[in-house]
């Protein structure tokens, strides 16, 4: 079979976005200069139109490479001779920055550019070699089965369009085009593992198995159909009841726990990769280990960032970089708003009803100053219907609020009293009388 023609390229990559099913609208095509992505530039721009697509070109200058400067003036003059709209960046990493800090400063870039130009996807160069190599580098980590799919076409914003097509394809098409790119000594240095694999260890499995690329190609298929098999288990698990709030995944803990450990362990993976987090297996078998009591509040540590907690009957994977607790906010004024961390607060004149829900996400409160804290050890209230005053923290444990939601949340105050947990608890303090002006305070909380 003789190779594919220039234009059979062009029309298999229509193809293939046409399957990725990319809504239309801008899209950022990330270029580093390099054939791959000079190549996913060109077919692009080409097929542009018929998917209702508009190419805008990102280029990252990592200032690491004494040509880094020239290669970015370059990606320019393309950009502007094809008139396309682009983006150039430059960071300042130095010249000992290793690839995987240069990776995820690019990464880091890619995202604010693609904000900026509000374009919906990122467009990634990596090809059917690339992959080869990446299945072939996490085995050698020692990467569990799940690793071993590789790059995925397409996972949030990040799509990969070139991923069935070789380099070699690459390669006569771009010379048949006439186009050109540069190419980087780094991509041959064998300090790099990547660039070892790339270099040295495929060309010598290959002189053995000529089909080497395709059976690399072959497990990080059948390595994704496993992978896609637990995601799609989450769901239809009997009783797991797997949900996101937020950024926030969970699952029922009873359910999961009566499982033997290395379904538990697969589960947690599967919420794991749908969060974004990469803890391998032996960390969430030791986290889940740790929570094995089944203390409600107990948190395990994942890494990154990461980790998982027991609320009640439910084990919640949580993100990191959970906000700062606020400051104490005053509610000023007949009407303002007023943002505490995922909670919107509102409020503005109103007539008070007859009854008040105690557990309600609005409350009508006499005229007066008020404001917005954090929770305390301690805190006390006197719940509406109720009798004496009880433990805030009851009232979070009654509502099933997870621990380390607690001191995230609202709580109003006035005259020097805990008067209301929203959503929680409603106290008999500074309630009007059904029928007179109040103050109305609506909470919201976002994601």
């Amino acid at each position: 079979m003789s190779p594919p023609s220039g234009e059979s390229l062009v029309a298999r990559y229509s193809a293939r976005l046409g399957r990725l099913g990319l809504r239309p609208g801008p899209v950022l095509v990330a270029v580093s200069g390099g054939l791959d992505s000079t190549v996913l530039l060109d077919l692009t721009r080409r097929v542009a139109g018929q998917h209702q697509l508009q190419p805008v070109v990102a280029h990252l200058d990592h200032a690491i490479h004494p040509d880094s400067g020239g290669v970015a003036e370059g990606i320019e003059r393309l950009a502007r001779r094809l008139g396309l709209a682009f983006v150039i960046g430059r960071i300042e990493l130095g010249r000992d920055a290793t690839e995987t800090r240069a990776r995820a400063a690019r990464m880091r870039w890619l995202e604010e550019a693609r904000g900026r130009v509000g374009a919906r996807y990122i467009l990634l160069a990596h090809q059917a070699d690339d992959q080869a190599e990446t299945v072939l580098m996490r085995l050698l980590r020692g990467s569990g089965p799940a690793g071993l799919a590789g790059m995925p076409a397409r996972r949030g914003a990040l799509v990969r369009p070139l991923l069935p097509f070789t380099r070699q394809a690459l390669l006569r098409y771009a010379r048949v085009e006439g186009l050109e790119w540069w190419e980087d000594s780094a991509n041959q240095d064998p300090r790099h593992l990547r660039s070892w694999i790339r270099r040295d260890l495929l060309p010598m499995l290959a002189q053995r198995l000529p089909d080497v690329g395709r059976r690399l190609g072959d497990a990080g298929r059948h390595a994704g159909r496993d992978r896609r098999a637990w995601s799609a288990a989450l769901e239809q698990w009997p009783g797991l009841d797997y949900r996101r709030e937020g950024r926030v995944r969970s699952v029922n803990w009873p359910v999961l726990a009566s499982r033997a450990a290395p379904l538990r362990i697969a589960l947690i993976q599967a919420v794991s990769r749908r969060s974004g987090a990469v803890p391998g297996a032996r960390r969430i078998g030791a986290a889940l280990g740790a929570l094995a009591a089944g203390q409600s509040g107990n948190t395990a540590d994942l890494g990154a960032g990461w980790s998982l907690e027991l609320a009640f009957d439910r084990l919640r994977l949580l993100p990191p970089g959970r906000p700062p607790r606020p400051e104490t906010v005053a509610i000023a004024g007949d009407h303002g708003e007023a943002t505490w961390g995922r909670f919107q607060v509102r409020w503005e004149p109103g007539i008070a009803p007859g009854i008040q829900p105690r557990d309600g996400d609005t409350a009508w409160f006499i005229p007066q100053a008020l404001i917005l804290r954090s929770w305390r050890e301690g805190d006390r209230l006197s719940p509406l219907g109720g009798r004496g005053h009880r433990l805030a923290v009851k009232c979070f444990q009654d509502a099933k609020v997870p621990s380390s939601e607690r001191r995230h949340w609202p709580m109003l105050e006035g005259a020097g009293e805990l008067a209301w947990i929203p959503g929680v608890c409603r106290s008999d303090r500074l309630v009007p009388r059904a029928g007179d002006p109040a103050l109305r305070v609506d909470v919201v909380r976002r994601g």
